[in-house]
């Protein structure tokens, strides 16, 4: 009898763990629609300009297509990875695309205020603005343009797209 009751009890296991994994399956959110490496026109998307100069780059210039809740969803969404500190978590970018690197910056607080990533809003073709806002709680408007650029808090390098 005892061998019976182990024997169901494994098979039960099983069989919860598979239906467990089916539900998973089914509930991953959808793919985020994909960046275009360009900006975006009229207001299909939030064009997302990255100025990665002060870090031995360019300026690379994306699309996130639709309407990002966030700054920090606009950023993912036009094709960048973005890494948070482990203090605050994406409530503060200390990376995007692997810069700076992780011998330059742990990215375990706030990096310093000569060396971080600047958070800035504009309107298509007009001029940067600092945000006053983080990235996480900000709500960019399909249309509009949100700059990325690293250093002490200057402007993106290039004119508003």
């Amino acid at each position: 009898m005892f061998r019976l009751q182990s024997i169901v009890r494994v098979r039960l296991a099983r069989l919860v763990a598979a239906a467990v994994a089916a539900v998973a399956l089914t509930a991953v959110e959808p793919a985020p629609q994909a960046a275009h490496a360009a900006a975006c026109t009229g207001t299909t998307g939030v064009t997302v300009v990255v100025d990665f100069a002060a870090l031995g780059g360019g300026v690379q210039v994306a699309c996130a297509l639709g309407d990002p809740a966030t700054g920090v969803a606009a950023l993912q969404g036009a094709g960048f990875t973005v890494t948070g500190t482990s203090r605050w978590g994406l409530a503060f970018v200390c990376r995007i695309n692997g810069k700076p690197t992780s011998a330059t910056e742990p990215c375990v607080n706030t990096p310093p205020a000569t060396a971080y990533w600047s958070y800035w809003h504009a309107p298509a073709g007009g001029s940067w603005s600092y945000s006053s806002s983080g990235a996480s709680s900000y709500n960019p408007a399909p249309g509009s343009v949100e700059g990325w650029s690293f250093g002490a808090g200057a402007a993106p390098s290039i004119a508003v797209p």
